[in-house]
């Protein structure tokens, strides 16, 4: 058997297709791309803008042209109706206040539309409401959202008139009432318009400061000057005078370190005389007296002359 060869033709190389280059990416595509939102949510910031924009010039142009403000009203509520509208509310900085009460201030508005949205009036408002608020900044977060950042007070003392407590801030503004059995721990301030002189107790202390621990209370006498209580009972008149009275307690603060005094059995002391303290026991009408530019050494109570006359400087300085 014969066998037959057949010859095919030369085999053809596949055709390799010319791979394609790939599209470069722009600046701006890779920028959008970066972004932490969605193209979705960039049209729409960029459509608010757009609308912010001619409603402000809108606005812009109908004061400058005279045009009366129902005409900037009617603009208002239509940027409103488009979506601009407040539905929603975030408060930061409370610690103290209800939630509630600021919503309803901040939504106490004749329109709620976003243009129309008084800021300053709303921050005034807000400030004027309670005392626990010094301050606080209202702004817009389009499309439908205020900001109300609240920047609350912080108390300073307590304060004690007519036998009612409240506690009041570091410039003596009435926070709210406080009950005996709740009273926090902060310095006690007594008599009418003690609370008004709290910035000038704060300094009193500070001249002070190895005794501030053991001020349990301060009394504002006559509405001039200050007796201060102390843990250990004793009671301590002070002069008139911001500066006289500083003197006064460091003086005090001194002969206490030289000599204790506190806790050592004496029920008051008096220095409304800086030169000189007058101290007195239990029982004791007279008291005797400690001059007190000798600190160097340990000071001891002299007795006074006679008891009228004591009695007698003590009336004449009231």
């Amino acid at each position: 058997m014969t066998s037959k060869t057949i010859k095919r033709g030369t085999p053809r190389r596949p055709v390799q297709q010319k791979r394609r280059k790939a599209a470069k990416t722009s600046v701006i595509d890779r920028a959008i791309a970066a972004l932490p939102f969605s193209e979705a949510t960039l049209t729409k910031i960029a459509t608010w803008t757009i609308v912010g924009a001619v409603c402000a010039g809108v606005l812009a142009i109908g004061v400058w042209m005279g045009i009366p403000g129902a005409i900037g009203t009617a603009v208002g509520e239509g940027v409103g109706e488009a979506g601009f509208r407040v539905n929603n509310v975030q408060i930061t900085g409370l610690s103290r206040m209800d939630q509630n009460t600021i919503y309803k201030i901040a939504l106490d508005q004749p329109s709620l539309a976003m243009p129309l949205v008084d800021l300053e009036q709303t921050r005034e408002r807000l400030v004027a409401h309670s005392g626990w608020i010094e301050d606080a900044h209202v702004s817009r977060r389009l499309p439908d959202t205020l900001l109300v950042q609240i920047v609350e007070r912080t108390p300073a003392a307590v304060w004690q008139n007519n036998g009612q407590l409240a506690l009041i801030a570091a410039n003596g503004t009435f926070l709210e009432p406080v009950s005996a059995d709740a009273m926090p721990d902060l310095p006690l301030v007594v008599g009418d318009h003690a609370n008004e002189q709290q910035e000038s107790y704060d300094r009193l202390l500070a001249a002070a400061p190895a005794l501030r621990p053991q001020v349990k209370a301060a009394t504002w006498v006559g509405n001039r000057r200050w007796n201060l209580t102390f843990d250990s009972g004793e009671t301590l008149e002070l002069p008139e005078g911001d500066d006289m009275a500083s003197r006064a307690l460091v003086k005090f603060a001194q002969m206490d370190g030289v000599q204790p005094l506190l806790g050592k059995g004496w029920v008051g002391f008096d220095m409304r005389d800086p030169s000189r303290l007058v101290a007195r026991k239990p029982g004791d009408i007279a008291g005797g007296t400690v001059p007190t530019p000798a600190i160097a050494q340990p000071a001891k109570l002299k007795p006074a002359n006679t008891q009228a006359q004591q009695s007698a400087r003590l009336a004449a300085q009231g």
